[in-house]
């Protein structure tokens, strides 16, 4: 019996069942985009992502590529500290009648198929590159949800100077932005932007590595009394951030006077308007976040 069949009968004897498959069609987890309304614009897999047999967020998977175009989900305020949980991957990715929940990758050899079919841990190994979540942790309140964020579906090739600074201080920001001021649901797309002229790849020649990475939120009720510093941040606001301290400066300038571990990858914010325009000049199509562009209820 493969790996993949041992670790696919234990989920199941341990109370999972065999759904409807997840992969392929976003119809199961509308709920996670603003009027239940996909971004448009951009080609790839849809991935309703399930864990312990509930739906947790949604991922355009980009299979030649190995990786995310996006992750889309609902904010919910943080409690407890990261947690440490073990990586997982995508069954139905590598065989359609698979259950549809994630799950950890096994000890030992890898399932060939599930090699050939999407990102394995052996990828990141010895890389210059982090696992960089598009939904993070940080922002979901219970523990489950919290897990289900690490699958190897959810995360992009990213640079520490990336991972564990500028870019982390945004997803500090949305989340105290969000908890302190939004008063109904929040919806949060985030992607990558790939390179503009030959991709870049991980050692192995295998897991596209993005140039630069965007967010958006969408809080259509939201606290009136907002202090002056946020006047535009809603009901809608994003950013790009540098994925390549390498990269140009005309999406995202560079500080100088940042700690020399972080510079180069500086985030800039923006209005969900500038970060469409550089999406469709990028992409060279129209690319729409949010119905509407996040109209009110």
């Amino acid at each position: 019996m493969s790996h993949f069949y041992a670790v696919a009968l234990l989920a199941f004897t341990a109370g999972w069942c065999l759904c409807a498959a997840d992969v392929g069609d976003f119809t199961s987890c509308l709920q996670f985009f603003y009027r239940s309304w996909p971004p448009k614009g951009l080609a790839g897999t849809p991935i309703c992502q399930r864990y312990f047999n509930q739906y947790r967020f949604a991922t355009l998977y980009s299979r030649p590529r190995r990786s995310p175009w996006f992750s889309a989900y609902v904010y919910g305020a943080p409690e407890g500290k990261r947690p440490k949980a073990s990586w997982k991957f995508e069954p139905q990715l590598t065989y359609p009648g698979a259950d549809g929940n994630m799950i950890p990758f096994p000890p030992g050899p890898l399932d060939q198929n599930v090699v050939e079919s999407q990102a394995v841990d052996p990828d990141y190994i010895n890389s210059t590159f982090s696992r960089g979540h598009l939904n993070p942790s940080l922002h979901h309140h219970t523990r489950e949800d919290r897990y289900s964020t690490f699958t190897l579906t959810n995360v992009v090739p990213q640079k520490a100077g990336s991972n564990d600074g500028p870019w982390e201080n945004l997803e500090q920001y949305v989340n105290k932005t969000l908890e302190d001021y939004c008063l109904g649901k929040a919806y949060i797309v985030t992607g990558i932007i790939p390179y503009k002229e030959d991709d870049h790849w991980l050692k192995n020649h295998r897991v596209a590595v993005p140039e630069y990475l965007w967010s958006a939120y969408c809080c259509p009720n939201y606290n009136n009394s907002l202090p002056e510093r946020l006047k535009g941040a809603f009901p809608t606001y994003a950013a790009i951030g540098r994925n390549d301290r390498n990269s140009t400066e005309e999406i995202v300038p560079v500080s100088q006077t940042a700690k020399k571990q972080f510079r180069g990858y500086d985030v800039r914010k923006m209005p969900l308007a500038t970060l469409e325009m550089y999406l469709k000049n990028r992409f060279n199509t129209v690319v729409s976040v949010f119905y509407e562009q996040c109209s009110s209820d």
